[in-house]
């Protein structure tokens, strides 16, 4: 599929997983085996998956892992939720996170979607010939 690194997406994950490294410092000591973890997991999971993605031979198990990177993304948004309720960040630190993790999210949707009308253009092309 081409070189991760030039994903618009891969590097929306990993500026995530920079604000996400930070905020998890600003978590109390009692979650640092249960939220912190979970928190780091999902957001390395979210940049992995892009990027192993990419050096998918086809956009159909390329599609398997941005799905996988989507999952991710959905569980960050949980996290920052909790976050929020257990009052462990303050809502300029979660908006910041919040906004990166939207636009991973958006980006991510865009190269699946870009993907997918490759794939049909691709098949349209071969019943034509």
């Amino acid at each position: 599929m081409g070189d991760f690194r030039n994903l618009k997406a891969w590097r929306e994950a990993k500026t995530l997983v920079l604000l996400s490294r930070n905020a998890i410092r600003k978590l109390p000591p009692e979650e640092r085996f249960a939220l912190a973890d979970q928190w780091r997991r999902a957001a390395y999971s979210a940049a992995l998956n892009i990027a192993e993605g990419a050096s998918k031979r086809g956009p159909r198990e390329f599609r398997r892992y941005l799905d996988t990177a989507r999952g991710s993304l959905h569980e960050l948004e949980g996290i920052f939720e909790l976050a929020r309720l257990l009052e462990y960040l303050s809502d300029g630190e979660l908006s910041a996170l919040e906004a990166a993790r939207d636009n991973c999210a958006k980006l991510r949707l865009r190269v699946a979607t870009e993907d997918d009308s490759t794939q049909r253009a691709a098949v349209r092309d071969s019943r034509t010939t």
